[in-house]
């Protein structure tokens, strides 16, 4: 307002318009507006006007915004292009009911668009070995579902050895639960031997999306069994490319016809992982079969070894519900170590560092009964 006073008293001093536009970097156009409004309204006239509009082309009345809120808190579990349908339907033909994106905004306004929680527990992944030698690293995956001729589904369980692109495993499961996995993977450390790793992506069973560090039962089983535990970023299964190569031929050349029932289907499995192993030659491995550079591992399942914890304060044993019990303190942990024994030791007032095996997990105060968790410790060292 001070820069438009100035420039009319300069005007009325007799200062030309041309230069004086020049001057204050307005055009000639602007000027005239100035002066037109001082000449009209005084001082008043070179204020600050509000720009906001008359009146909006696209805004809704009121009446019909209240109905639509009004239709919604009736419909609670109803979306726009219900309540659009419902409007329709109960309004004059004359109204012009507005569009689906419009009632979703005007519903969005009024607080009554109910979003998606994200996750508190995003899986990120770990870092990945070069598994140069057999049984270096195990790749394991659930092959997509698909449907039997019985009408029931089967969800194959395979695991191949990274370095040999040997087909360890091919089982048809009627599930992708926890069970029946355990009861696969232990007749496969029986027969095969223990892997130093075994990498996954982080769906279930292989990892849980609410424990600690993504931990679940079966990977925890693992990790006792001194199996490294290696987890693909969410959506780069490129990570773990060679496994799902060979999901692509299992799909080809064992599923199309899909068998009559899971015992058929498994014939099935059984006849093309025999092929894949020992008739098909791999390009990667100079037009060699699997079989012929895979050997099986020297490390034997031998059940579960006690995990001992000499350079700790104390071991506790996680309670079933996922929880450490210590010096009158109940700490939630996670419910995939339940009758676990963790290691704690004390470097601080009131701080305990937590392990499991050689893993830390976190710290835990005392006073707030808290557990801090560390990076991942799992995953390769690299």
């Amino acid at each position: 307002m001070d820069e438009r006073i100035r420039f009319v008293i300069r005007l009325k001093d007799g200062e030309s318009m041309a230069s004086l536009c020049r001057e204050f970097g307005i055009s000639r156009k602007t000027g005239y507006k100035i002066l037109e409004r001082y000449e009209e309204c005084g001082l008043e006239g070179l204020s600050d006007r509000n720009r906001r509009p008359h009146r909006y082309a696209n805004q809704l009345p009121p009446q019909l915004e209240a109905a639509i809120v009004a239709a919604k808190r009736e419909k609670p579990h109803w979306g726009a292009r219900k309540i659009r349908e419902r409007l329709l339907r109960r309004l004059p033909h004359e109204i012009k009911v507005p569009a689906i994106s419009t009632i979703h905004t005007v519903l969005d306004r009024h607080g009554l668009v109910a979003r998606s929680r994200r996750s508190r527990t995003r899986a990120e992944g770990t870092p990945l070995s070069a598994g140069t030698a057999p049984n270096d690293l195990w790749c394991t995956d659930y092959k997509g579902e698909f449907q039997l001729a019985n009408k029931s589904y089967c969800y194959p369980l395979t695991v191949t050895d990274y370095a040999s692109r040997y087909l360890l495993l091919c089982e048809a499961m009627e599930s992708n639960k926890e069970e029946p996995a355990f009861t696969a993977f232990e007749r496969l450390f029986r027969e095969r031997g223990l892997p130093q790793a075994i990498r996954s992506d982080n769906g279930v069973p292989f990892a849980s999306p609410n424990g600690l560090f993504n931990l679940s039962k079966l990977s925890v089983w693992w990790l006792r069994l001194g199996i490294g535990i290696e987890r693909i970023k969410p959506g780069h299964p490129q990570q773990n490319g060679r496994h799902e190569r060979m999901h692509l031929t299992l799909k080809k050349e064992a599923t199309r016809p899909a068998g009559a029932n899971i015992l058929q289907q498994q014939a099935t499995f059984d006849a093309f992982v025999d092929e894949f192993n020992n008739e098909r030659p791999h390009e990667a491995l100079d037009m060699r079969c699997p079989s012929e550079v895979y050997i099986a591992s020297p490390r034997r399942y031998e059940g579960i070894p006690d995990p001992e914890y000499p350079f700790h304060d104390r071991t506790v044993m996680v309670t079933n519900c996922g929880r450490l019990c210590f010096y009158r303190k109940k700490i939630n942990l996670t419910t995939c170590l339940a009758g676990q024994a963790v290691g704690v030791k004390e470097v601080d007032d009131g701080i305990w560092l937590v392990s499991f095996m050689q893993y830390d997990l976190g710290y835990i105060d005392l006073e707030e009964k808290t557990l801090q968790p560390l990076e991942n410790p799992f995953g390769a060292k690299v």
